[in-house]
């Protein structure tokens, strides 16, 4: 599991992408959400305005899986 640091409170799911280097702009965020599979916290998530907060896991296939850390 890799540990995605943060220095706010949150992050969209869009711009954990960017800073996880799973995408390489943050305008790619809408495809790769389309075409991908992404579960936080267990559960199916699609939306890229999605806020991840301290200690959510989020898990993609073929990608890897991650922590939030504050």
């Amino acid at each position: 599991m890799k540990t995605i640091q943060i220095s706010t409170e949150y992050i969209t799911l869009g711009q954990f992408l960017k800073v996880a280097d799973v995408i390489q702009t943050g305008g790619e965020a809408k495809w790769f959400l389309q075409e991908n599979k992404i579960y936080v916290n267990g559960e199916s998530e699609n939306r890229r305005g999605r806020k991840l907060y301290n200690q959510d896991k989020i898990e993609i296939p073929g990608f890897g899986t991650f922590q939030v850390k504050a």
